[in-house]
């Protein structure tokens, strides 16, 4: 929804806004054909999950990489997947998941298979999707159902995480966190998951740092989510990480699930996990494909820029990037409502005047983006052992939240310098949000700012440099821009990093039934 209160605060110039769109766009048009004609192995293993394949071979291996992994030995991916296990059911006359099961247990090969007439491949690719993307759909409208039953919360939401490493553990503390206020659980994921080129299967309760990723989990922790929303009389959201090496297939799964919010960012896994960006910018695309049908919120990364570079200085590369995701999001059909751009308070709290250009930054990004659900992350960088000074730092992160009119409201912790926080610090976290969020709760709309004051005139200076940020990216090309390192500081190659090996050419004969089903122009009839 737009928020007319919260625009033309900082009388902005409206044309560099639009010129900073039509940039970005023409950066997003410069590798669109590369990523359109390529895939990966993870969009494949997503093909394979969203065609019904699930569980592990005897080993423990999940049984699309296994059909994956054997497609490329016979040099068969490059036609996709999908045509694979077509042609594998009309040769067959078996399931997809039998299919999987007997080709993991050496029963069958899927290496000379008999040609069909391709209208007979097609058409039976496209009855194998409908399951599942009927399913995604029945949750999207679950979902909708329960938000009208139980009528969400005023924003901002408030954003509590989960991180025991062990799934049900992970669920008492989200029960409690919801019973103290918190409106959406992100559950973080085990330390390095982002890094495994495969999803571990079924309910796991050994994972260091967070929990493990899986579709059980999701399952798991959506039940337990519901029945405690059932029990407050409204609903609670969901979150996971669709990042890394398996993010299309993490994308599916929290569809299928009915996750509600995706950490979903396009060069995230590029910059901070040295994950190739060739093979990023192709999952992101069929993941925001995923996201976008399944009605799932993205949340995207930029907050994290000012973890490794100066909030002051770099502020226009948070701004750069919002108008880079944004333009993605739209390529892949991912409208405005379902983009929660990021950005964080992460200036030095010992610079002078640091909140007010915290306002200016925050009030930016909320008037260039009014229709989406911005994602502000708490103060991170400058958190230290002081317990009491980080609940004041955490507590004027809060009141910028509700000056700004952000969304999506990431609790800070005052314990963040120190451990995970326990649950009696996330309490505190929540009666903190809640204090400033009632007694602040109409600020935002009495509040304006001084004509060429301190925040407008930060607020204009940054937009102006991210247009030129913006202008020399559309000059070199995205892939140079990242082995420059224009984002965050760090300086990332178009050949390097994990995952180049998963990337190929499509062949002409390439088929992938999801491509046309995911996008916003499906007709709901090919869904019933």
């Amino acid at each position: 929804m737009t928020r007319p209160y919260l625009l033309n605060k900082l009388n902005l110039d409206p044309n560099l806004i639009i010129k900073a769109r039509n940039l970005a766009k023409d950066v997003v048009d410069q590798i669109s054909p590369f990523i359109v004609s390529h895939s990966t192995d993870s969009v494949e293993r997503t093909v394979l999950r969203l065609l019904g394949i699930k569980g592990v071979d005897p080993e423990g291996i999940p049984l699309p990489n296994v059909v994956v992994d054997h497609l490329k030995k016979l040099r068969l991916l490059e036609g996709g997947a999908a045509r694979m296990i077509a042609k594998a059911c009309l040769h067959y006359h078996a399931e997809p998941q039998t299919l999987a099961e007997r080709l993991a247990r050496s029963e069958l090969t899927f290496e000379s298979l008999p040609d069909f007439p391709e209208d007979s491949i097609g058409k039976k690719a496209s009855s194998l999707a409908l399951p599942s993307m009927k399913t995604i759909r029945q949750q999207r409208l679950r979902r909708a159902d329960l938000i009208t039953k139980f009528s969400e919360r005023t924003e901002p939401f408030l954003y509590a995480i989960v991180a025991t490493g062990n799934i049900y553990e992970d669920i008492l503390q989200a029960r409690v966190a919801a019973r103290q206020g918190a409106d959406i659980i992100a559950v973080i994921r085990s330390t390095g998951q982002s890094l495994l080129d495969y999803v571990p299967h079924g309910p796991t309760t050994e994972g260091f740092g967070g929990t493990f990723a899986t579709q059980e989990n999701f399952r798991i922790m959506r039940e337990a989510l519901d029945e405690v929303g059932q029990e407050l009389g409204h609903y609670i959201q969901l979150t996971n990480y669709c990042s890394g090496l398996c993010m299309p297939e993490i994308a599916a799964m929290g569809a299928l699930e009915r996750l509600d919010m995706m950490l979903n960012d396009s060069m995230y896994g590029i910059i901070f996990r040295d994950i190739n960006m060739q093979r990023t910018f192709i999952d992101q695309y069929f993941s925001r494909l995923i996201n976008g049908f399944a009605g799932i919120i993205i949340n995207t990364g930029e907050d994290n820029y000012l973890t490794t570079a100066d909030a002051i200085e770099a502020a226009h590369t948070v701004l750069a990037s919002n108008f880079l995701n944004e333009q993605f999001a739209f390529f892949s059909g991912l409208p405005e409502e379902q983009q929660g751009l990021g950005h964080a308070m992460e200036i030095n709290p010992d610079v002078p005047d640091a909140f007010l250009y915290e306002i200016a930054q925050a009030q930016l990004i909320r008037e260039i983006f009014p229709r989406s659900p911005i994602k502000y992350m708490p103060p991170t960088k400058y958190i230290t052992g002081d317990i009491f000074r980080g609940h004041v730092q955490d507590t004027l992160f809060n009141v910028a939240s509700v000056l700004t009119g952000q969304s999506i409201h990431l609790l800070g912790m005052l314990t963040e310098g120190i451990h995970t926080p326990l649950m009696q610090d996330r309490f505190l976290s929540l009666e903190s949000a809640k204090l400033v969020s009632k007694t602040m709760r109409h600020l935002q709309e009495e509040i304006s700012f001084t004509e060429n004051g301190l925040v407008q005139r930060r607020a204009q200076a940054t937009l102006q440099k991210a247009v030129g940020m913006l202008e020399e990216i559309q000059k070199i090309g995205l892939f140079m821009a990242l082995e420059q390192g224009m984002f965050a500081d760090i300086s990332r190659k178009p050949l390097g990093g994990r995952g180049l090996d998963g990337v190929f050419e499509k062949n002409p004969q390439y088929l992938n039934p999801f491509l046309k089903l995911l996008t916003p122009r499906t007709s709901s009839h090919e869904l019933q």
